[in-house]
């Protein structure tokens, strides 16, 4: 695992985060080179259950798979839980291998004892809002918060199209969480709806698909940096 402060710096900077969701695991080590190679340093890890939201994804075995190989780049493994009860998933996937662990707002009553948990486990702590949850559910909450992801489809499959309304609420929540904390935005994020959710203040993006499903995944990775501003 990344020094904490090594962490916090790399999700401080304007990045593009290439999510696995939408990788060939077949080829996953080596698609996960090419963006890296590319400029990426921050893979983001789709993590869903079949509950929380219909599919059921990776778990801590893939994210253990790629641990090394990204850690040794200077890289790190941003992993989403869109799991119920994710207070109950956080230490096996720390221990194998995640950097932060972001929890959605709607999958516990115990939003608070989640993201401490998170904390205690050694890694950075996100909190994920859905579109249809107003941004003042992260309030209560900016204690122990490292960032914030705003989700810009309805989770649970990748592909989906960027919902229009989603600058609007990216504006309010950066006015509600300051001009520090991190703000990352996952769905339907490709080059022509980076920028905008970066005009609205988002700092990380999330892609899938535009950049795996493409044919060249690394010059799409470029594309996407290049249209958000980032690094």
């Amino acid at each position: 695992m990344l020094q904490a402060v090594d962490r916090r710096e790399l999700i401080r900077t304007r990045r593009v985060e290439p999510s696995i969701l939408a990788a060939d695991y077949a080829r996953l080590g080596e698609q996960v080179a090419t963006v890296m190679d590319a400029g990426a340093r921050v893979i983001h890890v789709d993590v869903m259950d079949g509950h929380f939201v219909p599919p059921i994804t990776i778990g801590p075995v893939v994210l253990g798979a790629i641990r090394d190989q990204v850690h040794a780049a200077g890289g790190m493994l941003d992993c989403h839980l869109m799991v119920e009860r994710p207070e109950r998933q956080v230490e096996q996937f720390a221990a194998a291998g995640a950097d932060s662990i972001t929890v959605q707002a709607e999958a516990t009553p115990n939003v608070h004892f989640a993201l401490e948990q998170v904390r205690a486990a050694g890694c950075l702590a996100g909190l994920a809002i859905n579109p249809g949850t107003p941004v003042e559910a992260v309030a209560e909450v900016l204690d122990v918060l490292d960032l914030v992801l705003c989700m810009t489809v309805n989770p649970g499959w990748g592909g989906q199209a960027f919902i229009e309304s989603s600058p609007a609420k990216l504006r309010r929540l950066r006015a509600l969480v300051g001009p520090e904390l991190p703000i990352q935005v996952d769905g339907g994020i490709d080059a022509g709806t980076a920028p905008l959710a970066a005009d609205a203040g988002a700092t990380l993006f999330v892609a899938g698909s535009a950049m795996f499903g493409a044919e060249d995944p690394a010059r799409a990775y470029r594309a996407i940096a290049d249209a958000a501003g980032a690094a």
